[in-house]
């Protein structure tokens, strides 16, 4: 299970082998870093984030696709109220963290 320090709002979407995991950030939120199975889009709907993906950082500011790879460790952190959303291939809908995510730091 991820630990965070601050607990974003958490929705949750599925849809013929898609699941969409929508997140409200608020601002100095950090995501911890970690990693998943498989490769993922996320898009930033809303606000500013950094995304680090292995050690690199990058600033993204909605609206942004941000791709990112299987077994590449990544993190976000808000700079400003955000709405974030991960979207992965999968038909699983039940423990979907535990099925999708795989190392945390």
């Amino acid at each position: 299970m991820i630990e965070f320090d601050i607990v974003p709002e958490v929705a949750h979407f599925f849809s013929d082998g898609l699941y969409a995991k929508q997140m409200h950030l608020e601002k100095g939120y950090i995501a911890t870093s970690h990693t998943h199975k498989y490769s993922h889009l996320s898009i930033l709907a809303q606000g500013e984030v950094d995304v680090t993906v292995d050690g690199v950082k990058t600033r993204f500011k909605a609206p942004s696709c941000i791709e990112i790879m299987a077994g590449v460790e990544h993190e976000i952190e808000a700079f400003e109220e955000s709405i974030f959303y991960c979207i992965h291939a999968t038909e699983e809908t039940e423990n979907i963290d535990e099925v999708l995510i795989e190392g945390v730091k």
